[in-house]
C-alpha cells in the first residue's frame, strides 16, 4: 500500500471530541489507501484510547507529556512522505489532504523539494462570547501567522510537512507545552530551503474554547510557551525588565479603553484582546523571569 500522508492526532482525555475528529477524517476525498491516521493518546484518563480502537485506526499509547511529545511519537511512526498534524477537537473538511497535497506537488520540479503547507482554520459552531471572539480576532488565522515578518509559523490543528524535515530538526522541542509549533517552524525555515505554502481551500473546523475561564486557561499556556521562545532566542531578541515593564502599562491602557461603549462587535475584540494578553503576559512573566525556567 503506497501510503502519500500520515496523518497525526495528539489527544489527551479528548473523548467528547475525538470520534467527530476520526469520522471526518475518514470521509476525505483523497483515496483511504493513500494516507493513515495515527492516534497518539496521550496518557488519557478517559475513553480516548478505547474510541481510536474501535475506528479502526493506528493508535500509539504513552505516558503524558503534553502535545509535542506526542507529535513527535506519531511522526516517527509514520510511513508516508507527508505528515499532517491535526487535534482531536478539529474537523478537517472532505479535501483536507487533497489540497495539502496539491499544493506541495505543485513545487516547481526545479526548484528544492517543498518544506509543507498550512491550510485555513475556522471556528466550528462559534456562538458564545469567548468562542466568536476568537474567529473574530482571527486566532488561528495562518494566513496572519505565516506572514509575521520575524516568526511566521502556521498553527499546528492544520499543519503539513515532510517527514525528512521534521527528522532533519529532530521534531518539536519536548520542552514546550505549547507555541511548539512556532520553534519547530524557525528551525526548518534554517535548514531547508523548501517553499511553505499557505492553501486556504485545506480547511479545519476547530471547536474553540466556549468559556471566558477556558479561553484564559488556553492563552495563560500560550504565554508560558511564548516565554519558552523567548529565552532561546534572548542572544537574538533580548528582553530586557524595562521592555517588561513597558508592556505591562500597554496592557492595562488597552485593559482602560476596552471598557468605552461602543458597536458590540468592536466591544468583544477589545475585552476579548484584554483578557488574551492579560493571561499571556502574566504567564510570560512567570516563565520568562523564572531561574528554573532559564536553567532548562
Amino acid at each position: 500500500m503506497f501510503v502519500r500522508v500520515s496523518v497525526v492526532v495528539p489527544a489527551y482525555d479528548a473523548a467528547a471530541t475525538l470520534g467527530d475528529c476520526l469520522r471526518a477524517l475518514a470521509n476525505q476525498t483523497l483515496a483511504r489507501t493513500n494516507y493513515e491516521v495515527i492516534v497518539v493518546d496521550d496518557g488519557s484518563r478517559d475513553a480516548t484510547p478505547a474510541i481510536a480502537t474501535d475506528r479502526g485506526v493506528r493508535l500509539i499509547r504513552r505516558e503524558n507529556g503534553g502535545p509535542a511529545a506526542a507529535r513527535n511519537s506519531g511522526w516517527r511512526a509514520a510511513g508516508a512522505e507527508w505528515v499532517a498534524f491535526t487535534d482531536a477537537d478539529c474537523l478537517p473538511a472532505r479535501a483536507w489532504l487533497v489540497e495539502l497535497l496539491r499544493a506541495v506537488d505543485a513545487a516547481p520540479a526545479n526548484g528544492a523539494a517543498a518544506l509543507g503547507a498550512a491550510g485555513r482554520t475556522v471556528g466550528y459552531d462559534s456562538k458564545t462570547p469567548a468562542a466568536r471572539f476568537v474567529d473574530l480576532s482571527g486566532g488561528l488565522d495562518a494566513e496572519r501567522h505565516l506572514s509575521h515578518p520575524r516568526f511566521p509559523f502556521a498553527p499546528s490543528g492544520n499543519l503539513m510537512y515532510s517527514r525528512s524535515a521534521l527528522a532533519a530538526v529532530g521534531g518539536f522541542d519536548e520542552r514546550y507545552r505549547t507555541y511548539e509549533a512556532c520553534d519547530l517552524h524557525q528551525r526548518l525555515r534554517e535548514r531547508a530551503d523548501g517553499p511553505f505554502f499557505y492553501v486556504p481551500r485545506a480547511v479545519v473546523l476547530h471547536k474553540h474554547r466556549t468559556t471566558w475561564a477556558a479561553y484564559w486557561r488556553q492563552q495563560y499556556g500560550y504565554g508560558a510557551g511564548y516565554g519558552r521562545f523567548m529565552l532561546d532566542r534572548a542572544r537574538d531578541v533580548p528582553w530586557s525588565i524595562g521592555d517588561e515593564a513597558r508592556a505591562w502599562r500597554e496592557l492595562f491602557g488597552t485593559g482602560i479603553g476596552s471598557l468605552r461603549p461602543g458597536d458590540p462587535n468592536r466591544r468583544l475584540l477589545e475585552r476579548g484582546n484584554f483578557v488574551k494578553r492579560l493571561a499571556q503576559r502574566s504567564a510570560f512573566a512567570t516563565t520568562y523571569w523564572n531561574p528554573a525556567e532559564r536553567a532548562r
